[in-house]
């Protein structure tokens, strides 16, 4: 999603400038683990949709490989729908395996030349996580909706967050909607979020329709369907059932994912399978449960990942798989127990259990897809998350490692690690199984 982001807003950036039409060569470069495993995450296509004008939102996810197949058949690529111009993939889209730009490990240069090989525009991005994306030397990240009003309820951590609600006799999921308030109406912000249920459902529904192997070398193939069929067609009741739901839940969002569907980073592509499943867990198992826990759901589960955004990352380029599937499941937790209508201090204790057992996870796919571990990975992340929930809402909300201390553990553990952990499919697994 990143790249993709990056290749549209250079595009547009020409057009904004005026140097659309005159643009004659298109060069990119791709460094860092975005070179080391680019064409496993399908960097290289997202990179050429977006490059077309393709956003993640809205791009019909069956119309990329038709694209595809044309500009590699053609040689030819069109700026934006608008301006066509001769395209040399192994030339002009480069993976710079040896070199990282000195921001982040996924980092991008798009570079526009005239017929005459004069540079228009040259521009690095990077790709921080979850479908965010920073220009250049900016602070914040692109697209995140950084508004001049300041919010009622600001907050930097988790202590914070929690005695700004005891101080104003405030839920949290209460307190993250008031903030929301500032910028749209109440309606906007319920209606974006239930969208979002919808577009996770969806995803869910798609990957227990599709079958056969995923893409790439592994041949992997796709397991949710069968256990869709199994779950669903036997007449045996077991207390491991709603187990066997969460893993067939998170597998279908992952199974999407490594085909190149539409999924809701949450936060980020690879770990997307968790909070959706567990999310599915809630409205399928939970008494009760309705949109409204839905929406308490996702305000308390985006509010502890923007904690790890703040004080950490969600990028597993920087923090390893616990920067994606360990926020994932912390996010999780704590959402499951505010649908739960838990205390506040329950969330954040749930929310840190997600967080301490996945501290020090590494990031190291298999022949650079997001498939081994990413996919199982998912389901285990949404099954520990569900019990981190639980454990939390059997105690009263105290407990002796804080959400805060935690997440500064994650981020001192992340830089420790040895880079070959941190997605370049240069350690773990990635170099003891074999790719085909």
């Amino acid at each position: 999603m990143g790249p993709m982001r990056a290749a549209r807003e250079f595009v547009l950036g020409l057009k904004r400038e005026g140097l659309l039409q005159a643009t004659g060569q298109i060069a990119v470069r791709l460094y860092g683990s975005l070179a080391l495993t680019g064409i496993g995450h399908g960097t290289d296509r997202a990179v050429l949709a977006g490059l077309e004008g393709a956003e993640p939102e809205t791009v019909d996810p069956d119309s990329i490989e038709p694209l595809l197949r044309r500009i590699r058949t053609d040689g030819r690529i069109k700026l934006l729908g608008e301006r066509e111009i001769a395209f040399d993939e192994p030339m002009q889209l480069l993976f710079m395996r040896h070199e990282r730009l000195p921001r982040h490990s996924n980092g991008m240069r798009f570079t526009a030349l005239a017929d005459d090989l004069r540079v228009l525009r040259e521009e690095d991005y990077y790709s921080v996580g979850g479908g965010f994306i920073v220009r250049g030397d900016e602070s914040e990240a692109s697209g995140t909706g950084v508004h001049a009003a300041a919010p009622p309820y600001p907050f930097t951590s988790g202590g914070e967050l929690l005695a700004q609600c005891r101080e104003h006799g405030l839920e949290l999921y209460e307190l993250v909607l008031a903030n929301e308030r500032t910028w749209r109406p109440e309606e906007e912000v319920r209606a974006g979020l239930l969208h979002l249920w919808k577009v996770m459902q969806a995803c869910v529904e798609r990957g227990f329709r599709q079958t056969g192997h995923l893409p790439g070398v592994l041949k992997v193939r796709r397991r949710a369907p069968k256990m869709y069929r199994v779950l669903t067609e036997s007449k045996e009741v077991s207390a491991l059932d709603a187990m066997d739901w969460v893993n067939a839940f998170a597998l279908a969002v992952n199974e999407e994912n490594a085909a190149g569907g539409r999924v809701v980073t949450a936060p980020t592509n690879g770990a997307a399978g968790i909070v959706p499943a567990v999310m599915h867990f809630y409205m399928r198992f939970e008494p009760g449960a309705n949109d409204a826990g839905i929406v308490r759901f996702l305000l308390c589960a985006a509010a502890i990942g923007m904690l790890y955004k703040r004080n950490a990352s969600i990028s597993g380029a920087e923090m390893g798989c616990m920067g994606e599937v360990g926020v994932a499941c912390s996010m999780a937790a704590a959402g499951l127990v505010a649908a739960l209508h838990g205390t506040n201090e329950q969330i954040e204790n749930a929310a840190e259990i997600g967080m301490e057992h996945n501290l020090g996870l590494t990031c190291d796919p298999v022949a650079g897809l997001v498939q081994i571990p990413c996919i199982e990975r998912n389901a285990m992340g949404a099954v520990k998350a569900i019990n981190a929930a639980r454990l939390a809402m059997r105690g009263d909300g105290t407990h002796k490692v804080s959400l805060d201390q935690v997440i500064a553990t994650m981020r001192q553990t992340g830089l420790d690690m040895q880079t070959i952990y941190k997605e370049t499919s240069q350690g773990g697994l990635a170099v003891n199984v074999p790719e085909c």
